[in-house]
This record gives structure tokens, sequence and C-alpha cells, in this order.
């Protein structure tokens, strides 16, 4: 007798036939749909690896652009360093107030 219904068996495959064609039915699905999910994945992860690029390329170009602090002094370095200890020395002395000193010393560094 065979197995998924004959010549013998007109109402279909029976039970065991049906069951059969339902599994592989099943394992058909299944085996797409993960095949599915695994190129989603990928293509998720290329375009979140293509983002970060582009973030991270914005971010370096933001600060390639912001200007830095000089670190030279200003131009006449030693006379403008002169004038300073000068401005020191005299409100040390008292001839000069915290006010005056610290207006003056703007006035020399262009502040």
């Amino acid at each position: 007798m065979p197995l998924f219904g004959g010549p013998l068996n007109r109402r279909g495959p029976g039970l065991l036939g049906a069951m059969a064609r339902t599994a592989v039915v099943a394992g058909t699905a299944s085996a797409v749909s993960g095949r599915v999910q695994r190129h989603q994945q990928e293509k998720f992860a290329q375009d979140e690896a293509r983002e970060a690029a582009v973030d991270q390329a914005r971010y370096e170009q933001e600060y390639a652009r912001q200007p830095t602090a000089p670190t030279a002094p200003p131009a006449g370095g030693a006379d403008v360093l002169d004038q300073l200890e000068r401005l020191a020395e005299l409100q040390r002395q008292g001839v000069l107030t915290e006010a005056e000193f610290a207006a003056q010393k703007a006035r020399i560094l262009g502040a």
C-alpha cells in the first residue's frame, strides 16, 4: 500500500500524505523566511555602516573648520611682554589699581 495514496485511494492522499505535504511546505517557508531575514540584516548592517561613515566625515569636517586658539604670542611679542611686565611692576608698587591694570592689560593685548 503506498504511503501517500495511490490508485486505490480516491479521496486524496490521506492523513499521512497531508501531514508530509504540510511539513514540506512549512519547511520551505521557514527556509525562505530565514534567507530573507539574513538578507535584510546584512542590508541593514551595510546601511548602518554607511551612515556611521557619513556621520564621522561630517564630524571631522565640522571640527576641521573651527578656528584654533593662537599658540604664538601676538605680533611684537617681546614688546608686549615688556609692557606687561612694566604694568605688573607698577601694580605691585601700588601705582596702578587692579582696575587700571586690567584696563591697560586689555589695551595692550588688543582684547
